[in-house]
């Protein structure tokens, strides 16, 4: 009976690593096959920018909605998605004031900012705005905010003591 729950268990932590491991690849991917910023927003196409991180629960939520969004609209939507551990985005950081995450920036054909949304949007509600993005109507945005992953203005590139799991609390 101990051997069996042992087995159990080893079985079980496999399959929660394996998971945990997809769902970075998941948003690393989606981040590699995006265009980059000033590409997407020269090209004439609206374009729907994410900020993520690896350690953000809502970003990995809404994962599979980002994946078909860009699979159904490949031809119509630029999909940019940029990790705000990354140093290279720290102007964008600053620039957009970025606080939490996930960010959402709605451009449209002409690279001007149509919109922005803070948190959690459900795949109806994403679908909705990038239809009207992709129609150049105005956006309907949600009033509310949804759940976040709050960032703090330490910079991962200063040496801050922010970790990749804290969601910005200062804790490691």
């Amino acid at each position: 009976m101990a051997k069996a729950l042992a087995v159990v268990a080893a079985l079980l932590a496999v399959v929660v690593f394996w998971t945990r491991s997809l769902n970075s690849q998941g948003l690393e991917a989606l981040a590699r096959t995006s265009l980059p910023l000033d590409e997407a927003l020269g090209n004439g196409k609206p374009t729907l920018v994410e900020f993520y991180a690896d350690w953000c629960q809502v970003c990995h939520q809404m994962e599979p909605t980002m994946a078909q969004l860009g699979q159904a609209h490949r031809a119509t939507l630029d999909l940019v998605l940029l990790n705000v551990e990354n140093p290279l985005w720290e102007q964008e950081l600053d620039q957009f004031q970025v606080l939490g995450i996930p960010t959402f920036l709605f451009y449209g054909p002409d690279g001007s900012v149509r919109g922005r949304s803070v948190g959690l949007l459900q795949a109806d509600q994403l679908e909705t705005v990038v239809a009207a993005l992709l129609r150049d109507d105005p956006l309907p945005l949600p009033n509310n905010q949804g759940a976040t992953s709050a960032i703090t203005d330490a910079k991962p590139s200063q040496g801050s003591a922010v970790g990749p799991r804290s969601h910005g609390d200062g804790a490691v």
